[in-house]
């Protein structure tokens, strides 16, 4: 027996009021898109179609392969004639086949595995539908009973009064015998206030042929919300952003205010990494144990080292050794590697650079595209000069370097192991080892004469 999903994500979503599809907002990192994904993946639901709208399409099978499936279908909705209409697009479009079909919408980043799961087993019936106790007043649909059983979802824009006062959802997941589905969706009607095809309609076509219709309540009706408006986006960004530091914080890392600290899924903390507040990781992160990050850091693409510090800085794409201290106000990107020990301070930025082990760069300095070796001081105001104005160029910098407060090196240039500039200098030509430099353009110092 197959088990297959759709996903409905071909909604306008106009009260995003913006030029992208609701789906594609992020939320921590992530497309909207990709928490519904990711959810059916986790719960072992591998062969999805989602139906959506031609400016989504070009989306879907990349978000899918970075929730986890091997491939996810496209399918065009259009025009667009209601949730009804969009399954029986994704219906046409595979082939028959004995089993179970889910179906939910793109729109719900909160919705999580095991609620997917619990759908699936709720035991041999035409239907098993999620459903959530929400605050009143709602937008979702009301679930009508008859007794213990489901009779009808009524959609709030045509439910009555009475049905208003109903605080049972439908949470807009379902787990339908696809023989079954296919049977109601031919059947349905657009007779109602939007003149659009309700796949809630099914669910009393079921009823009425005396079908077996089990309800699943979902244990927090917040794991089922749906975003249509930036203000559900955040509030939903918020939900996801503290879970996503709870489950962190129970497997030993120390999280000084959640409140303030924004995190991405598939992050790497080893024990006992403490992350201060007004901090962004993102992009796939690792921190090493008992390492500090932040205050107001942002890590993206980031691996750090043990016991470093990160303080008031951004590191992007690149890799800071163990035992090292970056910041206050520090920037470190485009695949830099920063060694074991080194120190990177005030205003200084490093840009596709390679610092050795106990580098120490503490003030007001630029290095791109440079190469330093171990234990080199580089002082308050230096530059690497890497652009001619055409093409980037390479500084190379040896070990035990000491490189003079205001020096300017204009690349591509070496300066060998030992060796020194004074202050000033603007280093046009290579440095031999154990040379000291000084001057506009700089040169060589007289060597002492014996005696």
């Amino acid at each position: 027996m197959s088990v297959r999903a759709v996903v409905l994500a071909a909604g306008k979503g106009t009260r995003m009021k913006s030029e992208r599809a609701k789906v594609l907002h992020e939320l921590c990192g992530r497309p909207m898109l990709w928490y519904v994904l990711r959810a059916l993946a986790e719960a072992g639901v591998r062969d999805v179609t989602v139906v959506t709208s031609d400016d989504v399409a070009p989306h879907v099978a990349g978000i899918g392969t970075s929730a986890g499936h091997d491939a996810v279908r496209a399918v065009l909705q259009e025009p667009r004639l209601g949730t009804g209409h969009a399954v029986s697009v994704a219906l046409a479009s595979l082939p028959a086949a004995e089993g179970t079909i889910v179906v939910l919408n793109g729109d719900m980043p909160l919705i999580e595995a095991e609620l997917v799961r619990a759908t699936l087993e709720a035991g041999d019936c035409a239907l098993a539908l999620v459903t959530a106790r929400m605050p009143l007043p709602s937008s979702f649909g009301r679930v009508l009973r008859d007794g213990a059983n489901v009779s009808r979802i009524v959609e709030a824009r045509d439910a009555d009064p009475d049905d208003l006062l109903v605080d049972e959802m439908n949470a807009g997941l379902y787990a339908y015998d696809e023989t079954k589905l296919r049977a109601a969706i031919a059947e349905l009607k657009n007779d109602n206030a939007q003149s659009e095809y309700y796949l809630t309609d099914t669910i009393a076509q079921l009823a009425a042929l005396g079908e077996r219709i089990v309800p699943v309540l979902a244990a927090d009706y917040h794991s089922v919300l749906g975003v249509n408006d930036r203000v559900e986006l955040a509030s939903a960004a918020a939900l996801l952003g503290r879970r996503l530091c709870e489950h962190h914080m129970r497997e030993g890392v120390t999280i000084a205010d959640p409140a303030t600290t924004y995190l991405e899924p598939g992050l790497r903390f080893e024990t006992d990494v403490t992350i201060l507040p007004n901090t962004t990781i993102g992009r796939g992160s690792r921190i090493g144990a008992h390492s500090e990050i932040g205050p107001n850091a942002r890590l993206a693409n980031a691996t750090i080292g043990r016991h470093t510090v990160i303080a008031d800085s951004i590191v992007a794409d690149s890799t800071v050794g163990d035992f090292s201290y970056v910041g206050p106000w520090a920037h470190v990107r485009a695949g830099s590697t920063i060694g074991t020990g080194a120190r990177i301070g005030n205003f200084v930025e490093v840009k596709k650079s390679k610092l050795a082990a106990g580098v120490k760069a503490g003030h007001l300095t630029y290095l791109g595209d440079a190469t330093l070796g171990e234990r080199t001081n580089v002082g308050a105001g230096t530059i690497t000069c890497n652009f001619d104005g055409t093409e980037k160029h390479e500084t190379t910098i040896g070990a035990d370097v000491f490189v003079g407060s205001n020096s300017s090196l204009i690349a591509p240039v070496t300066l060998g192991d030992g060796s020194a500039t004074g202050a000033g200098a603007v280093v046009v030509r290579d440095v031999a080892p154990g040379e000291r430099v000084v001057g506009n353009p700089a040169r060589p110092l007289p060597k002492k004469q014996p005696g």
